[in-house]
């Protein structure tokens, strides 16, 4: 079955005529809700295994989504355009019928619409993130079990007792109710959010109109909710994203391995492993056997570590990849463009060390790791907020430790404590950026994990000649690789909101150069030619030969945050001085080619350089994004 359910002020119909022989028979072809969810349904052929649990998980879907949207008026209608795999339909009615009055018994004010009958509607969407809800439910055959598996943490999770406090830079430990957040407001938002675990947003987040205006990245509306596609400029900054953070990790001493995207959650130790991982999963049915796509690499590199021969002196090991994809089937209320989305690549390098000395040593390592990676793109500890998650006796036995992480950041950190540990991990730290809704997402984050070496059987030989099983650290020094995105283009909304220019690091900035021709027929092939020079010191460079004003163009170049743009005539090319207008400069700056190179390189060298990713001539380029 599918389902789309729409927030609505209003929705009326009217019954036209039969659309099909066995249409039901009615009595008012006219009816009208308001402040209401709406829900339409299409009962798909698999419904037919088990038509009671069809109209079951139609249910529990339903009162989800009202609570989310605090109505109790639910109009169901039939609705066969939102699947090609339609039920028979004796069957659809018999399990919309069935659901009606389901709804009912919980109190539910209930229309539903007839079925079988061509209808007009007119429909109010309220228009808020959790206006438009799709899911798909798939009943089980009436002698199986559901296969939706939920992992004991997910459960555990919503259950656990947290003790929250505020470390302050004077290292001491404040309970949260009695912290003074006057001079750390983020704190303060990133600290209820965490605790009150409330993932759904009232607004949309202000990167999700740049991310399309800009061209970067939208929804994919063929596919599952929160995977998006990336258009061409877009490609290019998460492409060179992705080679920065590798480099990162290989200096840091990464091993880089490559491991599949699904496994067999039957697997005795995946299995142990995902009731110990508080997410939700995608679940596949291939040769009788349900697999699940991964969420993290940790799986591939803990069972290629299994098999692997290892001693102390390989000790600590970084086992590193970066996965396109990783996987988590986040609830659709909680998707939010590229902060919460559930497809997403993300570097994940594991260290397997000796014992707890030389895990913290290491810990202590990453963190710098994790801190050099964000500088790099512009993100520091003044821009995010630390959430720090810790057992009781781990942090009274390595308080040391946790003061070292707050010294870093130089800023007091949130801390949510455990009396007993109920994941694999005894201290877990993450960075979080707070964004324009308030809401929370985090970037690079590091665990102690003291539970898996032991689950996976991975073991290495110490210097006495015995087995043991290692400590393993989970990092990913940048989280996912969109959220860095995300954060970019949030942190450059705040900017402009206060009255900034948006812009991107330079070595981000999928056009570097873009330069103008004064007169398009006389000056062209010159501006081709210096583009070109330039080009050649890897620094993309585009020229823009639209049959446009020279006025019209320059604001173009402002719209697309090009970082330089030179407007070159007569006197340009007879002086070979140009006038360079630079980004959220007042006034143009004069230099020659050779000294604009220069300029550039001083900014990029040592990042990842990646070719133009659209032709040189604007004239060529489509147009990807309509959100202009």
């Amino acid at each position: 079955m599918k389902l789309l359910s729409i927030h609505s002020d209003y929705i009326e119909y009217e019954a036209k005529k039969k659309a099909i022989k066995s249409a039901e028979d009615i009595k008012d072809k006219k009816n009208r809700l308001e402040e209401c969810l709406t829900v339409f349904i299409a009962v798909e052929d698999i419904d037919e295994q088990n038509p009671d649990q069809a109209a079951e998980l139609a249910l529990q879907e339903i009162k989800k989504n009202c609570d989310k949207v605090k109505t109790n008026k639910v109009m169901l209608y039939p609705y066969a355009h939102l699947s090609p795999n339609l039920a028979k339909p004796d069957v659809a009615v018999t399990i919309l019928k069935k659901l009606e009055q389901l709804v009912k018994k919980e109190k539910f004010i209930v229309i539903r619409a007839p079925f079988g009958w061509y209808k007009s509607f007119n429909i109010s969407c309220k228009g808020h993130p959790l206006s438009e809800l799709s899911s798909q439910l798939i009943p089980t055959k009436n002698n199986e079990e559901s296969k939706e598996v939920v992992s004991e943490a997910l459960k555990a999770e919503e259950k656990l007792k947290s003790y929250w406090y505020i470390l302050d830079t004077n290292g001491k430990l404040v309970e949260l109710n009695k912290f003074d957040f006057r001079k750390h407001e983020n704190l303060k938002k990133f600290s209820y959010y965490e605790k009150e675990k409330d993932r759904n947003s009232a607004k949309e987040p202000a990167h999700i109109p740049l991310m399309k205006k800009l061209e970067l990245v939208d929804y994919e509306p063929a596919s599952d909710s929160g995977n998006l596609r990336y258009y061409p400029k877009g490609r290019l900054i998460k492409k060179l994203l992705e080679e920065y953070v590798n480099d990162k990790v290989i200096q840091y001493g990464g091993v880089e391995v490559e491991t599949p995207i699904m496994y067999d959650i039957k697997h005795p130790t995946l299995e142990r492993y995902l009731n110990k991982f508080p997410a939700r999963q995608y679940q596949i049915a291939s040769d009788k056997r349900t697999f699940f796509l991964r969420f993290a690499a940790c799986f591939g590199q803990f069972l290629m570590a299994k098999d692997a021969i290892i001693s102390y002196k390989h000790l600590p090991l970084k086992l590193y990849e970066l996965t396109r994809y990783s996987f988590r089937r986040e609830q659709s209320g909680e998707l939010s463009g590229l902060r919460r989305l559930r497809a997403f690549t993300m570097p994940d390098v594991h260290a397997l060390c000796a014992d707890m000395k030389q895990a913290t040593s290491e810990y202590k390592i990453r963190l710098n790791l994790c801190l050099d990676t964000l500088k790099g793109v512009g993100i520091k500890p003044k821009d995010f907020e630390v959430g720090l998650r810790i057992t009781e006796d781990f942090y009274k036995e390595n308080k040391d430790l946790v003061q070292h992480i707050m010294k870093k950041i130089n800023k007091p950190i949130l801390v949510e404590m455990w009396k007993d540990r109920k994941f694999y991990f005894l201290l877990k730290y993450e960075f979080n950026f707070i964004d324009s809704v308030n809401k929370a997402a985090a970037l690079s984050t590091d665990q102690i994990d003291v539970e898996n070496g032991e689950s996976y059987d991975i073991k290495f030989t110490d210097k006495n000649n015995e087995q043991k099983h290692p400590i393993i650290l989970h990092c990913s020094p940048s989280g996912a690789i969109e959220r860095v995105i995300y954060t970019i283009l949030e942190m450059q909304a705040k900017k402009m909101e206060k009255g900034g220019i948006g812009s991107f690091p330079l070595w981000l900035a999928p056009t570097q150069v873009r330069i103008i021709p004064v007169a398009t027929e006389n000056h062209l092939k010159k501006c081709e030619q210096i583009a070109k020079d330039i080009f050649g010191h890897n620094i993309r460079t585009d020229v823009d030969d639209r049959e446009e004003s020279l006025g019209k163009k320059i604001r173009k170049a402002g719209q697309d945050w090009i970082p330089y743009t030179l407007v070159i005539g007569d006197n340009e090319l007879k002086s070979k001085k140009f006038q360079v207008r630079v980004r959220g400069a007042k006034e143009p700056t004069t230099m020659t080619q050779v000294q604009l190179v220069k300029e550039i390189q001083k900014h990029t060298n040592g990042f990842p350089f990646k070719q133009l990713p659209l032709p040189m001539l604007l004239s060529k380029r489509p147009l990807f994004s309509s959100f202009q």
